[in-house]
């Protein structure tokens, strides 16, 4: 491993150089593409330093300045050249191997097409450049390449020239009328299908919209398109911002580390986010389709045209346009089942990331690889504080911040600070206090208690604020209602928490009410609050927000399960309370239920999940108590079960959809029909949804049918890489004490490719996360298999390495067998030859963190 060190936002400083414009011309040809870059370079202050640039991977041809060859100095990561000119023209061509590149940064090939991955620090991996967000060029882009293998050349901006070349080469040039930095550049090359439409916009602008993608893959297209023209509008309506270029294009690649990027102009996208038909894409993904468009669109504002100053400020770009294509789901969906969905992802995951090894603040204050900071910290608990504020500030006044936003700051590259100032400004908020939580880690706790004074009809709520190493209090928009012994709602509020400890006084109450705390989730806080069972049945039945009613669901059955672990522990006898039962009874009952609330109810909270919530956990009783509370709930709700699946099985639309297959979940576990209710909802499908939905049945429930279905699946589907990527999910997350042994079967598969990190990620990465019980066994052999792919991946793709590796180092909560077991693992990749700086940021963290001798 080379020398690693870590880069300090208190270091930061301006550019000693500027590049004013680039023109690159690459010439794709294989393991001998060329790339010359021409820059228009001027010093920034009357400094007499070298010119430092930054690459990566990359055999240098020849540098001159001003069409003369200078002297110049190649170290690790850089290239130095000494000059006292001020301004002046930079000449560099280097040559680079696309084909070799299996890290998927920078040029690379995705079967058999070019495509780039620039952000954070891609663009060094192509040529030598000053590869930081806050250096903003306008590009010129000539490309070319053979025309037959290759017949559409992409880039950037606007097309101004193309034309044919001698032994069948073409050429185009690309103009970007917009200063950019690096990370925002894009090239394509290959052979494709074309989707193409038009938008115009509210000025009666025509823009040409494409989407490029496999062929053979044209009418799975149509959604991805369809959530491109909803974006452009709802951001014109809701936001009031236009898009800027004449085009707009998208390709899907296959071979993908992210989701999408945001290339201005110009997104490439994981083929998992545009392909889409209902053969082959369930209802969960036409949904992600759509967000994640749409959050690539809106980058063009919040991302492109303000940047960050520099990566600490990630979250800037990141939570702002999260918040944003939240906002855009919500209102083009159900607001109250989106909101639960980021609440879990906040939950499950970015808490676990808070109590971890990795834990930061949404602006990290150091970092080793960049790459390791793309995380749901930044992005989804940076959503989380941009929702704070629009919750205090309220919608008009935050429009008015973000109109005060790009109006300052428009061709810019800013920081967080600089977004908060304007939010104060156009506001008249102050705004000073809620700024911690840009530079605080950890997930704060709020811990509430009440009273009630009958003969005053006076309630008082006390809340306490509690995070470590905070040594001042955070501003917590807190929202609560006060529910009487009716169901009526007494108080539907937002109150403004912001001391250590603070009390809050409501007058004239008849009894006391029951209160429902941090409704909607209005801060990524953990709440602690005794809540009794009649309570949270109460909140169940009542509660006005449909979000709390799911929340005191969650809580409910929570408990529950908590409460069987400690019967275990204790060596008691497991038992459900009746209420609890009569609860879950209910809502299946309420016709009035929304039913893709009802679905998320009857979602009981995962292993994962569960884990987050407390301090330690006894895993094997965890298993017990969990599978126990749920088979209670489904034998003895299994008649209404039963009938409400029926109701659904021939109703098609996303909601039912949902509901039915939690249905068949749950008789999954209990019913002596569920086999044939899985067969044939199999046989009869004619969706993915409802494929999947019967597969994960059996799947859950280990039924006999299992195996025979699951081989029906692979033999229609073996040739559908997306759809695989679901039948290897399914395999991985199979409870089954030989499940590693199939791993190390699947690894052998056709379909399955350790240099695709789709495939990685649904084989491997299902696993680790979503195997909890198999990954977590006692023996350590899910640990082993894990460190073995992190061998392999280390080489072969260090970013996606360093991404599955997260259940590895999140071990603090578990007993010490287990936690050696991990220990013994990071150490080993620890002392592994040729560590990237990806996995070593990670790794030492953990190794550092454990409290293990």
């Amino acid at each position: 491993m080379t020398q690693v060190q870590a880069k300090y936002l208190k270091d930061y400083q301006a550019p000693q150089f500027t590049i004013e414009s680039i023109d690159l011309d690459v010439n794709l040809n294989g393991k001998n593409t060329v790339v010359k870059a021409i820059s228009k370079v001027k010093r920034s202050s009357s400094h007499a330093n070298p010119l430092v640039l930054d690459g990566e991977g990359l055999t240098l041809v020849s540098v001159a300045i001003d069409g003369q060859q200078v002297a110049y100095q190649v170290g690790e990561g850089q290239l130095t050249i000494e000059t006292t000119l001020n301004e002046f023209e930079l000449t560099i061509i280097t040559q680079l191997d696309p084909e070799a590149n299996s890290s998927l940064e920078g040029l690379y090939m995705s079967d058999g097409a070019y495509c780039t991955q620039c952000e954070a620090e891609g663009f060094r991996r192509i040529t030598y450049f000053l590869d930081r967000p806050d250096v903003l060029a306008k590009y010129t882009v000539r490309i070319e390449a053979d025309k037959l293998a290759f017949p559409f050349l992409l880039s950037n901006g606007n097309l101004i020239d193309k034309g044919d070349l001698d032994g069948g080469r073409h050429y185009v040039r690309w103009q970007d009328p917009f200063p950019k930095p690096a990370y925002l550049f894009a090239l394509v090359a290959g052979d494709f299908d074309l989707l193409q439409d038009e938008f115009i916009t509210r000025s009666q602008r025509k823009v040409v919209l494409q989407v490029f993608v496999d062929k053979g893959n044209l009418h799975k297209a149509h959604h991805a398109m369809a959530s491109l023209k909803k974006s452009m509008a709802w951001d014109e309506s809701r936001f009031d911002l236009e898009y800027d270029l004449d085009i707009y294009m998208i390709v899907a690649v296959d071979f993908f580390n992210m989701g999408a990027m945001e290339n201005k102009g110009l997104n490439i996208f994981n083929t998992k986010y545009v392909l889409a038909d209902t053969l082959t894409a369930t209802d969960e993904d036409y949904h992600g389709i759509e967000s994640v468009v749409g959050h690539e669109y809106f980058h063009n504002w919040t991302g492109n045209r303000v940047t960050c100053r520099d990566w600490f400020q990630l979250s800037l770009k990141e939570g702002l346009t999260v918040f944003r294509d939240q906002e855009f789901s919500s209102d083009l969906g159900s607001r109250a089942v989106n909101r639960i969905h980021a609440i879990k992802v906040i939950k499950n995951q970015q808490f676990a990331e808070d109590s971890g090894p990795m834990a930061h603040p949404i602006r990290p204050e150091s970092v080793i690889e960049m790459n390791n900071f793309y995380t749901v910290t930044v992005y989804n608990k940076g959503a989380e504080v941009i929702r704070m504020m629009h919750t205090l500030l309220g919608e008009a006044r935050f429009q008015a911040g973000m109109k005060l936003y790009f109006k300052r700051h428009d061709g810019q590259a800013v920081t967080c600070d600089d977004f908060v100032a304007a939010m104060e400004d156009a506001s008249g908020i102050d705004l000073t206090q809620f700024r911690l939580w840009y530079s605080q880690a950890g997930t704060p706790v709020v811990t509430a208690s009440d009273s009630f004074d009958a003969a005053s009809g006076r309630y008082q709520l006390t809340l306490k604020q509690t995070l470590t190493g905070c040594t001042s209090p955070l501003h917590i928009p807190f929202s609560l209602e006060l529910l009487d012994d009716k169901g009526l709602s007494l108080v539907n509020q937002v109150i403004s928490f912001t001391d250590a400890e603070q009390v809050f006084t409501f007058e004239g109450l008849r009894h006391k009410p029951v209160a429902s705390l941090l409704q909607d989730f209005s801060a990524p806080v953990k709440l602690h609050y005794p809540f009794e069972v009649d309570q949270l049945v109460h909140l169940m039945r009542f509660a006005s927000s449909e979000v709390a009613r799911w929340e005191a669901s969650v809580t409910l059955v929570s408990q529950a399960i908590w409460q069987n672990v400690e019967h275990l522990q204790q060596h008691q006898t497991m038992t459900l309370d009746g209420r609890v039962k009569d609860s879950f009874k209910g809502a299946l009952l309420d016709e009035k239920l929304d039913q893709a609330l009802m679905a998320e109810i009857l979602a009981i909270p995962s292993a994962s999940a569960l884990i987050e919530q407390t301090d330690t956990v006894d895993l094997d009783a965890l298993a017990l108590a969990r599978e126990f509370v749920l088979t209670e709930l489904a034998a003895y709700c299994e008649d209404e079960l039963t009938a409400l699946y029926r109701s659904l099985v021939n109703l098609d639309c996303t909601k039912a959809r949902a509901l039915k297959n939690q249905c068949l979940n749950w008789l999954s576990r209990v019913s002596n029909d569920a086999e044939t209710f899985v067969v044939e909802q199999f046989a009869k499908a004619c969706n993915m949804t409802d494929s999947l939905g019967a597969l994960t049945a059996a799947n859950v429930g280990s039924l006999t049918c299992r195996d025979q279905l699951m081989a029906q699946f692979e033999t229609r589907w073996r040739d559908t890489p997306l759809v695989m990527d679901k039948w290897f999910m399914l395999q991985a997350t199979h409870d089954s004490d030989d499940v590693i042994d199939t791993l190390r079967q699947l690894q052998q598969h056709a379909s399955f490719s350790m240099s695709n990190p789709n495939r990685v990620r649904s084989l491997i990465g299902s696993f680790a996360s979503g195997n909890i019980y198999q990954f977590h066994r006692a023996d350590g052999r899910g640990y082993e298999f894990l460190t073995e792919c992190l061998i392999n991946l280390n080489q072969l793709n260090p970013q996606v390495a360093a991404r599955m590796v997260t259940p590895l180092i999140q071990f603090s909560k578990f007993d010490e067998t287990r936690q050696r077991k991990i220990k013994a693992c990071l150490t080993r990749l620890l002392d592994l030859p040729g560590l990237s700086k990806d996995l070593f940021e990670k790794v030492s963290k953990a190794l550092a963190k454990s409290s293990l001798t």
